[in-house]
C-alpha cells in the first residue's frame, strides 16, 4: 500500500510536470516577450498634428532621454485659476525649450552624469505666456514647483522671440535668468532638498529673523543686511536654502557685488574679509580690479529715516545704502496716497574700488550683527552640502552656465537650433 502510494504520487507530480511544460511552452508560443507592451506600431507623435515637427523634437530631446514632458500648449486643469493667465506663444515655447536643454540638463548632464537628470530632474516642464501676479500680496509668481515632479514657468511671452539672425546682449541674459533661470534652479533644488535634506544648521544661522507673512515687504538691502542673499530668502529656511544655490549659479556679477557691499556695511568679524575675498574669487567676476566697474566706483549713501505709515512721521533708522538701489527714495506711500518718500538718505562717501571700501569696514565683536557674516556661513554649509551629497560644484556650475550664455549667439546660428513654424 505505501509503495503503491508512492508510486501514485510519484505519476501524479510527472503528470503536473508536464502539464507545466506543455502550458509553458503555450505561453512562449502565443505570447513571446518584447521590449514593450504597448503596440510600437503607433507613432509617439501624429504626423498631422500642426505642430508634429516640434512635437518630435521634444520628444526626441526631453522624452526620451529623460522621461519629460513640455507643456506649451495651455494647459487650463493645470493652471493655476486665481490668475489671469494666457497661453505661451508658440515661437517662444521653442526658444525657451531649446535653452533648457543647453542651459539645463546638458549643464548637469556634463557635471553629474547621464543618470543625474534621468532619476532627479522634473517630469513636466509646465509653459505659461503671462505672469501670476497677486495683487494682494503684491508679489509676482515667476514659477512654482509641485511635489518634486512639475515646474511651471510663468511670462514666456517676454523673452526676445527667435528671428534669423537674433543677438541676444546682457540685458536679454539678465532677463532670461530672472525670469527662467533662476527660477529653474531654484525648483530644481527644492527637488534635491526634498530627496537628500539639507542641513538644520543653515536655519540656524539666521533663525531669528525670518518672515514668511511680509517678507514683500522687506527692502532688498534690509535682507542682505541681514544676511539673506534676496528677500523672498527671508520668507523661509527652505526657500533660504535654495535661493542662497540658484543666485550662485545664475546671479549677475554686479548682482553679486552690490549684495556683498550692502551686507559688508553693518560690521565684519575677525575673518570676514579674508572669506569675503574667497567668495569673490570663487564666482569668478572677470576684470574685478577694473576701474571702470561700478564695484569700483560708487557712492554709499545712509538712509536715516523711514516713513511709518501707521504713523504718518518718519522713524529714525541706520542703514547704508548703494546708489543703485536709491530707487526707493523716490517711491511713495501707495496706502496714504501721500507724496511723501519712503525714506530720506543723506550721501555718506564714495568709494573708488572695492578695496579701499574692504578698509571702511569696521570689525565688530556684536553677535547682533549678522550682515556678511552670516550670508558667508549660509554659502558655506550649502555648497558644501551640494558637493557632499550631490557630488556637484555650484561654482563650477556658474561658470558653466556663464560660458553657455556668453557664447548663446554662436549656439543660436548653430543647427543645434530649430524653430519650426506651423503646419
Amino acid at each position: 500500500m505505501i509503495k503503491k502510494g508512492i508510486k501514485i504520487s510519484h505519476l501524479c507530480l510527472c503528470g503536473l510536470g508536464l502539464l507545466c511544460a506543455i502550458s509553458l511552452s503555450s505561453c512562449r508560443s502565443e505570447d513571446d516577450l518584447t521590449d514593450t507592451i504597448f503596440d510600437t506600431s503607433i507613432p509617439a507623435v501624429d504626423p498631422n498634428n500642426a505642430t508634429a515637427d516640434f512635437d518630435q523634437w521634444l520628444y526626441d530631446n526631453f522624452v526620451k532621454p529623460y522621461n519629460v514632458e513640455v507643456q506649451y500648449q495651455f494647459n487650463f486643469p493645470a493652471s493655476d485659476l486665481s490668475f489671469q493667465l494666457a497661453p505661451a506663444d508658440y515661437n517662444r515655447s521653442q526658444l525657451l525649450a531649446h535653452m533648457i536643454r543647453y542651459l539645463f540638463y546638458d549643464v548637469y548632464t556634463k557635471y553629474a552624469g547621464e543618470e543625474f537628470m534621468k532619476m532627479y530632474g522634473p517630469r513636466i516642464f509646465h509653459f505659461i505666456g503671462s505672469t501670476g501676479y497677486n495683487a494682494t500680496t503684491g508679489t509676482e509668481v515667476l514659477g512654482t514647483a509641485a511635489g518634486g515632479v512639475k515646474i511651471t514657468l510663468y511670462n514666456v511671452n517676454e523673452m526676445k522671440p527667435y528671428s534669423e539672425g537674433v543677438q541676444y546682449n546682457a540685458d536679454d541674459i539678465t532677463v532670461l535668468n530672472e525670469r527662467f533661470f533662476h527660477t529653474m534652479h531654484h525648483e530644481f533644488s527644492h527637488i534635491l532638498h526634498q530627496t537628500k535634506s539639507y542641513p538644520v544648521t543653515f536655519g540656524q544661522v539666521t533663525s531669528g529673523t525670518y518672515d514668511p507673512m511680509t517678507w514683500q515687504e522687506r527692502d532688498s538691502v534690509i535682507t542682505h543686511q541681514l544676511g539673506y542673499v534676496t528677500h523672498y530668502g527671508s520668507s523661509a529656511t527652505y526657500e533660504d536654502f535654495v535661493e542662497t544655490l540658484s543666485c550662485i549659479i545664475t546671479d549677475t556679477d554686479v548682482r553679486w557685488m552690490n549684495r556683498i557691499i550692502s551686507a559688508c556695511c553693518k560690521g565684519m568679524r575677525q575673518g570676514d574679509k579674508e572669506e569675503v575675498r574667497v567668495l569673490v574669487d570663487s564666482l569668478h567676476i572677470p576684470d574685478f580690479d577694473n576701474p571702470s566697474k561700478p564695484w569700483n566706483n560708487f557712492t554709499l549713501y545712509h538712509q536715516t529715516q523711514e516713513f511709518n505709515t501707521n504713523s504718518n512721521e518718519y522713524d529714525d533708522t541706520d542703514v547704508y545704502v548703494i546708489e543703485a538701489h536709491l530707487n526707493n527714495a523716490s517711491e511713495y506711500n501707495s496706502k496714504t496716497g501721500s507724496n511723501t518718500p519712503k525714506y530720506r538718505y543723506q550721501r555718506f562717501r564714495t568709494f573708488t574700488s572695492f578695496g579701499e571700501f574692504l578698509d571702511w569696514v569696521e570689525y565688530t565683536k556684536d553677535d547682533e550683527v549678522d550682515g556678511i557674516n552670516a550670508m558667508l556661513k549660509k554659502i558655506s554649509i550649502a555648497t558644501d552640502w551640494y558637493t557632499e551629497r550631490w557630488g556637484l560644484h555650484a561654482f563650477e556650475l556658474r561658470n558653466e552656465v556663464r560660458y553657455r550664455q556668453d557664447h548663446i549667439n554662436e549656439w543660436l546660428r548653430s543647427d543645434d537650433v530649430k524653430i519650426y513654424d506651423l503646419k
